[in-house]
């Protein structure tokens, strides 16, 4: 079933191909410059850390809804080895086995493709089996420092948590802006929070899972226009799922990251990020977010830190 017409009209808006030439792999990430980061940094006032990553573990956010999404096993692989002999110092080593989007993740730009596209007109076939992607792996991602700006949806909304399946809509984003006190501007990450990962905390992972609130097909030009570098939010599945529309699976995802080259990130636990930004009125701060450099991967998990 090829996409329908309504989606390429969006795609053909928000589309980013040729912008940093033809060569370029890093998408809207060009747009977090020296510049925005010394901006990010002058955001910092007190100094308060907050961590958005949910822990490594194998009960983890995966139930296999999702084909080859591990959640981490880690097994001991030595414990404590006297490598040089009796009475030398000893060692434990660990190993990992699991899907690079299991948990807290960005979503590299080769992660999707649409009709046979990656971003800046790449043919899907330089995905391969050995190699992984030859372009715009997770790998080429060597930093990724910069403003974040919480979006509070739910809280603008005046919810702890928004309802299973809703849509977030431009209004939206515009109401948790204007709750938030600054206007998002380009380079910025920015962090929507639905509040459905509480469903995750408090234990079901399957209801976590599905249905999900998340992003509708109509926000991707809000953050093209607003020159946003990367989204991430606290849900498995980004947009929001059921989708809405039979015949359209993931377009926020081939808008992102085929059209635009921008990263998403998904299963980020804002929670505490939340409160911090409700107790001080500020929901701007430095983020940072720089993914493991899997060379050739599609995806990698990440743990965030927003400074306050």
């Amino acid at each position: 079933m090829s996409l329908p017409a309504a989606f390429h009209e969006i795609a053909k808006r928000v589309n980013n191909w040729g912008r940093w030439g033809p060569d370029d792999e890093l998408g809207t990430l060009n747009l977090i410059t020296d510049e925005v980061v010394r901006e990010a940094a002058a955001t910092v006032r007190t100094g308060r850390r907050v961590p958005l990553a949910l822990p490594l573990r194998q009960d983890g956010v995966q139930t296999g809804m999702i084909p080859g999404r591990v959640n981490p096993l880690h097994v001991m692989v030595q414990i404590n080895q006297e490598l040089f002999g009796p009475g030398t110092v000893a060692c434990s080593d660990d190993a990992v086995t699991m899907g690079l989007q299991a948990a807290t993740h960005w979503d590299a730009l080769p992660h999707v493709s649409h009709s046979g596209r990656l971003y800046n007109g790449r043919p899907a076939h330089t995905v391969t089996a050995h190699g992984g992607a030859e372009f715009s792996g997770i790998g080429t991602v060597r930093h990724l420092v910069t403003r974040g700006v919480l979006l509070d949806v739910a809280r603008a909304r005046g919810t702890d948590r928004l309802d299973g399946s809703y849509a977030v809509t431009p209004e939206d984003l515009d109401a948790a802006e204007e709750l938030a006190g600054t206007r998002v501007r380009a380079g910025d990450a920015v962090l929507v929070r639905t509040g459905q990962m509480r469903v995750f905390l408090a234990g079901d992972r399957h209801a976590y899972a599905y249905p999900s609130p998340g992003l509708s097909v109509r926000t991707p030009e809000w953050f093209h226009a607003r020159d946003i570098a990367a989204v991430a939010n606290d849900t498995l599945t980004f947009e929001v799922f059921p989708p809405e529309s039979e015949d359209l699976w993931l377009p926020v995802h081939a808008l992102h990251l085929v059209e635009m080259g921008m990263p998403q990130g998904q299963n980020w636990n804002l929670e505490k990020l939340s409160t911090a930004c409700g107790e001080t009125g500020r929901y701007a701060f430095l983020l940072s977010a720089t993914p493991e450099p899997f060379t050739g991967a599609t995806g990698s998990p990440v743990a965030p830190v927003a400074v306050l």
